[in-house]
């Protein structure tokens, strides 16, 4: 047993020639591109559903895991590692979604001898669970929502809580997150049902049913902070991204830095995280998510262990590559640089194009990509996972792809965001790209005065079809008066 404990730590201290990337669409392939970059090779995975897709053909290697469903292909963690393990892969990184955050995949990655591109799995594991991760950083003094940290059921004990803490307060799932088994209630005589809502809903979404009950923070705005820490006890943050306009809870623009953030605010939010990080004893690329409210307090509200969405917002403003430096720190290298190194240099924005129908509530809009034109241009960056003539799959979450842009100020940032929107043309389904524009337009982010409220104070459906017919019109009144220009000069004569 000693002996296959020891070739197994030899083996994770070599370095990686071969990384599998357990994931799909546009995050395999820019997890893959680093890779290349560093002069590694990789393999990739895909379903049935996915066999044409661009990360397919970019890998060095690539496997069918199983049919479309993901519970038949990118969530079976027993198949991929036996796939890893037949083509001889030192690393498996798993993006985001699927297996990215499940502890029992990574302890199995490791126990293979396989190195987890990724932190260890207990801080997987205590950071998955609200309530242990409130627990974990008690000692930390890390400034929470008033609240209970211990998982409740009884209906009465919550009415006491409630009163005490006062309304309107905020239910919430132990387990899972994107806003399921999560209630707000205004008072005590909807505080029954809307209990026992999110209890059975948690139960059905994560097959946990514990929730707890904290303070509602009326009108937040949704601020995290990048972390990024090594093998060697260094913990660095790669400073702020603004989530807060978000539909369903979950988000759909963020930028990085956020606006309302001075430097001793950036600098004491940083900390904090770094301190929520060595909690856990952290390792690897996380994310700590903060609520920040009106009265400019800030509050720790989880840990994502793993690479965010969000990230390219931090790698533009940093020069910093997340995912190369998640393999570093994999291969047992020690962080390059100290906090006192990173700096924040010009404004990102990124819009996440969903297929999804913002005049329908944002319901999901599957069919074939008839067209599909990518913006190109300086400060333009696209992470993508589609091409002209690919089906949008109903199995998988509907993000097409990431459009980032970066200025010198915030202000050219989303100038650009909307000319890189402009133009990009896609045809055969409904996108969030009309509504990346809305939001970009409107007064209220452009002035940095809004939250995580923006979608229910300031959009509507109706909102977004009449300023889509008046854009409509007002670009067939300039295409006629060019038109009836070019007839004008077609009619001049010619005089030599």
């Amino acid at each position: 047993m000693k002996e296959f404990q020891d070739e197994r730590e030899e083996k994770l201290q070599l370095p990686m020639k071969k990384i599998l990337v357990a994931n799909r669409g546009e995050i395999a392939l820019r997890v893959m591109k680093s890779a290349q970059k560093m002069g590694i090779k990789t393999v990739a995975i895909y379903s049935t559903a996915d066999r044409n897709a661009p990360h397919v053909k970019f890998a060095d290697e690539a496997v069918c895991i199983g049919e479309a469903p993901s519970n038949q292909s990118y969530l079976l963690g027993d198949k991929i590692i036996e796939t890893a393990k037949k083509l001889d892969v030192d690393g498996i990184h798993p993006g985001y979604g699927f297996l990215s955050e499940n502890a029992q995949f990574a302890k199995a990655v490791t126990d293979s001898g396989i190195k987890f591109i990724g932190p260890k799995p207990h801080a997987i594991e205590i950071m998955g669970s609200k309530l242990a991760a409130k627990d974990a950083v008690k000692a930390y003094d890390i400034p929470m929502v008033p609240g209970i940290d211990e998982a409740i059921t009884d209906t009465e004990k919550a009415k006491k809580i409630a009163k005490e803490i006062g309304f309107p307060i905020l239910i919430k799932a132990s387990a899972g997150g994107g806003g399921k088994g999560m209630r707000v209630v205004e008072s005590e005589e909807v505080l029954e049902e809307q209990m026992k809502r999110a209890i059975s809903e948690a139960e059905s979404a994560f097959g946990d049913g514990s929730v707890f009950i904290e303070k509602y923070v009326a009108s937040p705005r949704h601020i995290e902070i990048q972390v990024l820490a090594d093998e060697h006890g260094n913990t660095v943050h790669l400073f702020e991204r603004e989530c807060s306009v978000q539909r369903r809870h979950q988000k759909v623009v963020e930028e990085a830095p956020s606006v309302v953030l001075d430097e001793a605010l950036r600098k004491e939010m940083g900390e904090a995280a770094v301190r929520v990080a060595k909690a856990c004893d952290y390792v690897g690329a996380g994310t700590v998510e903060f609520l920040f409210d009106e009265r400019r307090n800030f509050y720790f509200l989880e840990m994502n262990t793993r690479l965010q969405v969000e990230h390219p917002v931090t790698e533009l403003i940093t020069g910093i590559d997340l995912v190369e430096e998640q393999i570093k720190v994999a291969r047992g290298e020690a962080l390059s640089f100290t906090q006192e190194n990173l700096n924040i240099t010009g404004h990102a924005l990124e819009l996440r194009v969903y297929a999804e129908d913002p005049l329908d509530d944002f319901l999901p809009s599957v069919g074939n990509l008839e067209k599909y034109v990518i913006p190109e241009g300086k400060n333009i960056r696209l992470d993508n996972g589609f091409e002209e003539g690919m089906d949008v799959p109903i199995y998988y979450d509907p993000m097409l792809a990431k459009l980032v842009t970066y200025g010198k100020s915030r202000e050219e940032a989303i100038q650009l965001m909307i000319e890189a929107i402009d133009a990009y043309q896609i045809e055969g389904v409904s996108t969030t790209l009309p509504f990346g524009k809305f939001v970009c337009e409107h007064e209220a982010f452009r002035s940095g005065n809004f939250d995580t409220h923006f979608v229910k104070k300031y959009y509507s459906a109706e909102k977004l079809h009449a300023k889509t017919e008046e854009e409509s019109k007002l670009a067939a009144i300039i295409a006629l008066r060019q038109y009836l220009k070019d007839q004008q000069q077609l009619r001049l004569p010619i005089t030599e």
